[in-house]
């Protein structure tokens, strides 16, 4: 276990919206003045782009000296320098923004629980968190949202979309959505507290699944708590002869959850490699002994990113499992959080991840092995022909392997 320990040092982040697995923190209190220049020395010597985006990054050292007054001043003119990057994973957070941030990683937060991103310039769901207010109004993976309460959502960053979504229980928020080629439709949402469960094992309802095979559905690595339920949903179904792991809809969150729910399934092999601004790779291996060998069968689709992504390449380049459904989202870069004295904090993009084949993946996700895509009538009719083709080509590497 002693290499496992070392991995959840590692200070990043994984998911566009939320969650590291260490958080630096500050020790004195400083000025507005001295948060600015606390920011600019964080992204001076941390960003993965060593030209931070071809620029000359001195030019912002002392850009708003005489009008930075307060915190308030200070967090604006943070944000203005921090969009210079073009990076919309590199952001700042203000204290309650932090605090909310924070509270999910402990298991529950307040809204709609959706997981959004921003994708060559639109606004999009990566996924609705299963059972919340979001998922029961029929909001989608890649559904694009256009308007917040009737106002445009174009040109929003993701945390100021994600301010606007937010709120009270039992409050509402109307969003105005763009689903591929269907029209425009609008949600009104009541907004409620989100109890995250990374793990649940009930069977879907639209699909059948051979009583031989197991099925897993892990919809986020967002909780602290998501690789013991993992752990435990594999221990539930430790007799049966393969399994369903269906990562679809899951925006990703901790690193290490990936690392530590990956290392149950692998033995000794790769499972990611970082690449940091210095070009240096550190590479992460799984122990030697799985917790089982049975065989897998992975389902992604769009909303699959990040952690995700990281789980499913390293089975699949270690040819662990075979994946099954749609391309993923493509979020291939690592964050590390930097908490501020205020208490707010600021997310520096460190780090771009490969796969254990040595495959970056940003901006252009997983390829399945078999690919699988959801109609608009198999959703109207409530046919997950993913899963259908995921128990199909199961139970023949059982029948194989038998």
């Amino acid at each position: 276990m002693k290499n496992i320990f070392k991995r959840i040092l590692i200070p990043v982040l994984v998911f566009a919206l939320f969650y590291a697995s260490a958080v630096v923190n500050p020790v004195l209190a400083e000025t507005p003045q001295g948060l600015y220049d606390r920011a600019w020395k964080l992204i001076g010597q941390k960003y993965v782009d060593r030209s931070n985006n071809q620029q000359e990054w001195k030019r912002w050292r002392h850009k708003y000296d005489s009008e930075i007054k307060t915190n308030e001043d200070a967090y604006i003119a943070i944000d203005t320098m921090v969009t210079s990057l073009n990076d919309v994973y590199t952001k700042f957070l203000n204290p309650k923004q932090f605090k909310e941030e924070t509270d999910s990683i402990q298991g529950s937060l307040k809204g709609i629980g959706v997981q959004i991103g921003v994708r060559d310039g639109k606004l999009l769901i990566i996924a609705p968190i299963e059972d919340t207010p979001g998922e029961k109004a029929g909001l989608m993976a890649e559904d694009e949202i256009l308007e917040i309460d009737g106002k445009s959502a174009k040109g929003l960053m993701v945390d100021q979309a994600a301010e606007k979504i937010r709120g009270e229980e039992g409050t509402e928020v109307t969003l105005l959505i763009k689903r591929k080629d269907e029209p425009p439709k609008t949600y009104t949402i009541k907004r409620a507290t989100i109890e995250i469960k990374s793990v649940s094992t009930k069977r879907p309802e639209y699909a059948k699944i051979d009583d031989s095979i197991g099925y897993i559905r892990l919809s986020s690595f967002i909780s602290k708590n998501a690789t013991q339920e993992f752990e435990n949903a594999l221990m539930e179904n430790k007799n049966k002869k393969g399994l369903i792991i269906d990562l679809r809809s899951n925006p990703g969150g901790l690193l290490t959850n990936a690392i530590f729910i990956a290392d149950m399934l692998l033995n000794g092999q790769v499972i990611v490699a970082t690449v940091d601004r210095d070009g240096y790779k550190e590479t992460q291996r799984s122990m030697k002994r799985s917790i089982t060998n049975q065989p897998v069968v992975v389902l992604i689709d769009g909303g699959s990113a990040s952690a995700s992504e990281i789980l499913a390449g390293a089975l699949k380049d270690n040819q662990r499992a075979t994946i099954v459904g749609k391309k993923s989202f493509g979020k291939g870069l690592v964050q590390e959080i930097n908490r501020m004295p205020d208490g707010s904090a600021m997310h520096i993009t460190i780090q771009k991840y490969l796969t254990p084949n040595g495959t970056d993946i940003n901006k252009k996700g997983i390829e399945p092995d078999i690919a699988v895509e959801l109609s608009a009538d198999d959703i109207k009719n409530k046919k997950d022909i993913q899963l259908q083709k995921a128990n199909e080509v199961l139970l023949g590497i059982i029948g194989n392997k038998s």
